[in-house]
């Protein structure tokens, strides 16, 4: 069966070729712009209680949305609009990741240590982002520039077990991509 090729005409594509191609290409650029989307820019308030307090509370969600019974405060800091956290692989953030577990409820505010809050924390600037492991070397590095300039009081204790944690494995960094900010919907 002859095709459009011909080493006297150059290298031409099947008019199979064209259309799948085509297709594929149609296809991507529709496809693309939900994947970009799964990230939403925080309001201000959110952002600027980002910017003021030292921790976030995070609750890993269920798989029907249901938040987990494990709510903790955390150390954090702002990376490309995710908030990253860098936590013990055995903690509770990073098993409910392991289990498939990938979205959680942030709120942004300082009201001490969780069991002490209650549920004052619940009036902070909220939203809900979709949590993954971020392995990338050059995000803890940044992560502890950030952390040594906000948590500079404390950071010649905690520095040191944070390189060593994370160079031996036993800590690992979560990007918390936002996705839906403010209450849950009921």
């Amino acid at each position: 069966m002859p095709t459009s090729r011909s080493p006297a005409r150059g290298t031409w594509l099947t008019r199979r070729e064209l259309i799948v191609g085509g297709g594929a290409l149609i296809g991507g650029l529709a496809l693309a712009p939900r994947l970009r989307a799964e990230g939403v820019k925080l309001s201000e308030p959110t952002l600027a209680a980002l910017g003021e307090s030292p921790i976030v509370y995070v609750s890993p969600l269920h798989p029907d949305g249901g938040e987990s019974k494990c709510h903790g405060e955390v150390w954090f800091f702002v990376d490309g609009g995710d908030v990253v956290v860098g936590v013990d692989r055995e903690r509770w953030k990073a098993r409910a990741l392991k289990k498939g577990w990938d979205r959680a409820r942030i709120w942004a505010g300082d009201f001490g240590p969780v069991a002490k809050a209650g549920d004052k924390y619940r009036s902070a600037p909220q939203f809900e982002a979709r949590g993954s492991i971020d392995a990338e070397p050059a995000t803890f590095d940044r992560l502890m520039q950030a952390y040594a300039k906000k948590y500079a009081d404390e950071w010649e204790k905690w520095g040191p077990r944070f390189q060593k944690s994370y160079a031996d494995g036993s800590r690992v960094l979560i990007r918390y991509n936002p996705v839906a900010e403010g209450p849950p919907a009921m």
